[in-house]
């Protein structure tokens, strides 16, 4: 298998240069493992993977034997052993050294409790999205458009080169061992994928007693996939009360099967208690959960080509703008954008359209973004077309191809 590099590698070998514990979170078969045992500067580390009965044993039992260990540390699947964390929490305290410890897990170990409070202060998180276009075409040494355009405001007029983006990459998604062509029964794939999940992180996580239940409500969020979250209907649809939805809706974002976009709004408090948008991670996995084997003609495929752009406008600034956050925009009835990027005082719109030409409505909620937010250096329609084209005052038709390379 040849192993292709990732956007996270370059940032985590600099914060295992300042901090004493690291961490790398992501949904399951993101490329964790892949990623922990194949890159040239993580060579000299120790690696532990807790998959292993005899290791998740020793990390349960007797943590301060693994831990104990000399040179630096490499827990794989460190969610297992929420109570080791404790132990790591002592020696850090006591010998605080950059890269002690790096841990990974397929859930978000600042929803995880017992781990939150144990690392608070210690840990600097990380996050492995699905593979993004950039690595799969082993072009991630290029500084990505998004990030050049949030720093030069408009951005700069590339003329040819750009491709469509096919239907097919949007229902592979970016779990490496569909996206690359790893495995030939893709169907099968994801079905082993959901019962695994279900089977194994579900009942790690938490108790779950009707799993039945469950596997509706994860089929019913899919179907919902970069639309508004409605928790009350989605819990009347599932046949359940609001307050199970709301424990399975923790769940499948813990184990970061499903994210939540919030909405852009002018008061920063209110952004937390507004309606967010919700996203199955992988766009591959949304398509496979809803039954979608080709999008030709197919009503969903707006919100599953929206949902491929999120997963890698996230992967892309998560490595270079560490300080960029994503939001929709929204007044109800009236407009909307699809996303609105900030990072500081910069703020980019874009609005995605899956088809390869558009219309004056497709402007209306970036012209109208544009006037309600001055800060707004540019607001991008992208569409899946070739070319670029300046079409008013901070205003860019763009190819997806372009906004995601």
């Amino acid at each position: 298998m040849i192993y292709l590099n990732r956007e996270i590698a370059r940032p985590l070998r600099e914060a295992l240069g300042d901090f004493p514990v690291v961490v790398i979170a992501g949904m399951r078969q993101a490329g964790k493992s892949t990623l922990l045992l194949n890159e040239p500067f993580l060579a000299g580390r120790t690696y532990v993977n807790l998959d292993d009965f005899a290791s998740l044993m020793e990390a349960r039992e007797s943590p301060e034997a693994m831990l104990g260990q000399p040179g630096p540390l490499t827990i794989d699947e460190a969610q297992r052993a929420p109570d080791m964390l404790m132990a790591i929490k002592k020696l850090v305290d006591e010998k605080r050294e950059p890269g002690r410890f790096l841990l990974s897990g397929s859930a978000n170990f600042l929803l995880m409790e017992k781990v939150s409070e144990s690392l608070a202060g210690r840990a600097l998180y990380m996050y492995l999205r699905p593979m993004n276009r950039r690595e799969c075409r082993e072009s991630i040494k290029r500084e990505p458009f998004i990030s050049k355009a949030l720093k030069e405001g408009e951005p700069k007029r590339v003329r040819g080169g750009a491709s469509l983006i096919e239907d097919t990459e949007i229902i592979d998604g970016g779990l490496p061992s569909v996206c690359t062509g790893q495995v030939r029964q893709k169907e099968r794939w994801f079905a082993g994928y959901e019962e695994t999940y279900v089977e194994r992180d579900v009942r790690n996580l938490a108790n779950v007693g009707d799993l039945i239940s469950f596997r509706r409500m994860l089929r019913l969020v899919a179907n919902r996939t970069g639309q508004l979250l409605n928790i009350s209907q989605l819990a009347s649809d599932a046949g359940t009360s609001v307050p199970t939805a709301r424990k399975y809706l923790s769940l499948l974002e813990t184990s970061f099967v499903i994210t939540m976009i919030p909405p852009y709004l002018s008061s920063r408090t209110t952004r937390l208690i507004k309606t967010p948008k919700v996203f199955v991670t992988d766009s591959g996995l949304a398509a496979h959960m809803v039954g979608i084997r080709s999008l030709s003609g197919d009503s969903f495929r707006g919100h599953l080509f929206e949902t491929y752009v999120a997963q890698n406008l996230q992967s892309i600034l998560e490595a270079h703008a560490s300080n960029a956050r994503l939001y929709f925009w929204r007044i109800q009835g009236r407009y909307e954008v699809d996303f609105i990027i900030e990072a500081g005082e910069d703020i980019i719109a874009v609005e995605v359209k899956a088809a390869t030409r558009w219309d004056s409505g497709d402007l209306a909620g970036l012209n109208a973004f544009l006037k309600a937010e001055p800060r707004c250096r540019t607001g991008l329609l992208a569409y899946n077309g070739t070319e670029m084209a300046k079409l008013g005052d901070r205003l860019w038709a763009v190819p997806l191809d372009t906004l995601l390379s």
